[in-house]
């Protein structure tokens, strides 16, 4: 199947009023757990490589150019996206490349500086038929507007989106990064009031923190991309830790990573369900392994 843009996904997702799973990839057996997965669940899928991802790797391209690969070859529509971009270099990069859309991250810089590096990229990006996705923050460091306590107000949103001319607007609304628990607690009514404020899809970044009934309430009071890295990774190093630890003498990585990748499959499958109201694209295959 030829690459899905992202705009295509998350705005039918948004007019059935329905959520679309964003999931990082660190290295190829995530993109295609994340691939079958969403095959499984027959729902659309997004796949997230981060600058921190693309920097472990060397650079962009080799893991890019893997992921697009399995993206094509997936059997629902599925887009490629490059996450938390500071480097105006690697968004370049990545659109020269094929990805259908990027997130660039200037949320540590000053509100008018983040406006206009923000709305220069922007353009960039629109010049080649990319959509971007921002981040509307007030502090710096790794978290930017996901640090904990940090709220989004929806008129400086508004204003935001309209001088940028962005896709898509990642807000704070009770989320952090990295979190190991589900134990975040959202602010639905700030949810439901940056979805009146903005024209564009509302982007939820540290989901992996939030319960699975408080993503289905996100949804419904108008967040449509929710992105999930740090569960997906939980899952991948719980399965390797438990097969190493009933099989002390394995050294084929194979043996490892296969469940690995399935459990990462089973949760991908679980959060796209969770997260779709929408009725399911064709008959869904079994996982594979």
């Amino acid at each position: 199947m030829p690459l899905t843009p992202t705009g295509e996904i998350l705005l039918g997702a948004r007019e059935r009023k329905a959520g679309a799973g964003a999931f990082n990839v660190i290295q190829i057996e995530h993109a295609q757990a994340i691939v079958a997965g969403a095959e499984a669940a027959g729902l659309p899928v997004i796949l997230q490589i981060s600058e921190n991802t693309a920097r472990y790797h060397g650079s962009l391209e080799p893991i890019g150019l893997a992921t697009l690969a399995i993206a094509r070859r997936a059997a629902v529509p599925v887009a490629v996206h490059l996450d938390h971009a500071e480097s105006p270099e690697l968004v370049h990069e990545a659109v020269d490349l094929g990805f259908r859309s990027v997130m660039f991250d200037a949320s540590t810089l000053p509100y008018e500086e983040n406006v206009a590096a923000t709305r220069a990229m922007t353009d960039h990006c629109h010049r080649r038929d990319v959509w971007v996705e921002a981040e509307l923050g007030e502090v710096g460091g790794k978290d930017g507007a996901h640090a904990p306590g940090v709220r989004t107000d929806p008129d400086e949103a508004r204003a935001f989106v309209a001088a940028t001319g962005v896709d898509a607007l990642a807000v704070a609304v009770g989320s952090s990064h990295a979190m190991l628990t589900r134990d975040a607690v959202l602010d639905l009514a700030l949810v439901a009031r940056l979805r009146e404020a903005v024209d564009v899809p509302l982007v939820l970044h540290g989901s992996s923190g939030v319960p699975d009934e408080d993503l289905a309430r996100a949804v419904r009071a108008g967040m449509t991309k929710v992105n999930v890295a740090t569960h997906l990774n939980k899952a991948f190093t719980g399965a390797v830790r438990t097969h190493l630890g009933e099989n002390a003498s394995t050294v084929d990585p194979r043996r490892y990573l296969g469940p690995a990748r399935t459990a990462v499959a089973e949760a991908v499958a679980h959060l796209l369900q969770v997260l779709g109201a929408q009725a399911p694209l064709a008959d869904a295959p079994l996982i594979r392994t």
